[in-house]
């Protein structure tokens, strides 16, 4: 355990896969979301096979006993995908970003439903404060008014609801990958991840993809780079600190989006995104706090009471 470079790695992570969601920002505009799925995840398997590679580990990577297993989370990894960024194109960075941190709430909903874990009242109660907040964040992209006058909805509403949809699909590729760690390495989850969200995006190519330009060519292979190694990044941090201590760290990503979102786009949000992604921040951190006050009892309700003497 090393508490500092866990936490370092996950701080990293977060810058990477922000400066990620920029670069998808800036492409919105020239090349479709289904070419730049395809460039984000089979660069992704680039720098993923020389590190395991390296470590002598690719093996471990290509191998794999539950292959519609690993399948099916990289349908759930496609549509977080594709959604996720369709909403980059649509919304200011730092909406979309916070928007996504609806996941970890959705993930709790999931896993008692799916798993059949235990959700005790305080979780529950964090869940339904995230969600309030969630809603707090979409007000400003609900255009009533445009609903009535044009009978079509804005694109920022329909970033919102992509967003959203995002955040639904991440939750259930957490569900899914805790089903696969129980026989799969974390290698080969991340290897079939990148593979099946390649293939997606390549399946796309006859919808009139994009000739980028040099320029435009180099960001798109920056952004598979840049997210295989943030990718990496993120496990590293779990391997040097427990979940429950570097999870928080997620949250950086926000300070991030609006740091870019300004300097490369002049964006600012709505004061009810930052109410509403501030409810959000809270709640998921409460869930944190929560998992790690549970980990702390447990034990000691195993150990049963003290013994006197």
């Amino acid at each position: 355990m090393n508490l500092l470079k866990g936490i370092g790695f996950k701080l990293i992570s977060a810058l990477l896969f922000a400066v990620m969601s920029a670069l998808v920002r800036q492409l919105g505009d020239a090349a479709p979301v289904g070419q730049m799925v395809f460039f984000r995840a089979a660069f992704a398997i680039l720098p993923v096979v020389v590190i395991y590679a390296l470590r002598g580990e690719l093996g471990s990577a290509v191998y794999t006993g539950r292959p519609f297993g690993q399948l099916g989370r990289g349908l759930l990894s496609v549509g977080g995908m594709f959604s996720n960024f369709s909403a980059l194109t649509r919304l200011p960075l730092a909406d979309a970003t916070a928007i996504s941190f609806a996941s970890p709430l959705i993930t709790v909903a999931l896993a008692a439903i799916v798993l059949k874990e235990r959700v005790r009242i305080y979780r529950w109660s964090a869940v339904l404060v995230g969600f309030a907040g969630v809603i707090v964040m979409l007000i400003p992209h609900f255009d009533i008014g445009h609903y009535a006058v044009a009978g079509a909805m804005t694109a920022a509403t329909v970033g919102s609801l992509l967003a959203l949809i995002s955040a639904f699909c991440n939750a259930g590729t957490v569900i899914q990958t805790r089903r696969l760690t129980q026989s799969e390495t974390t290698s080969s989850i991340v290897f079939y991840f990148s593979l099946v969200c390649a293939i997606a995006g390549a399946l796309t190519l006859p919808f009139a993809w994009h000739s980028p330009t040099p320029a435009e060519l180099s960001k798109l292979i920056a952004l598979g780079i840049l997210g295989g190694i943030a990718h990496i990044f993120l496990t590293e941090s779990y391997r040097y600190a427990a979940a429950s201590v570097v999870a928080p760290f997620d949250y950086s990503a926000m300070l991030w989006a609006l740091l870019l979102g300004y300097w490369l786009f002049g964006e600012l949000p709505d004061v009810l995104v930052y109410l509403g992604g501030a409810i959000v921040a809270g709640a998921g951190l409460f869930v944190i706090w929560r998992e790690r006050t549970l980990g702390v009892e447990r034990p000691r309700e195993a150990e049963g009471p003290p013994q006197a003497g």
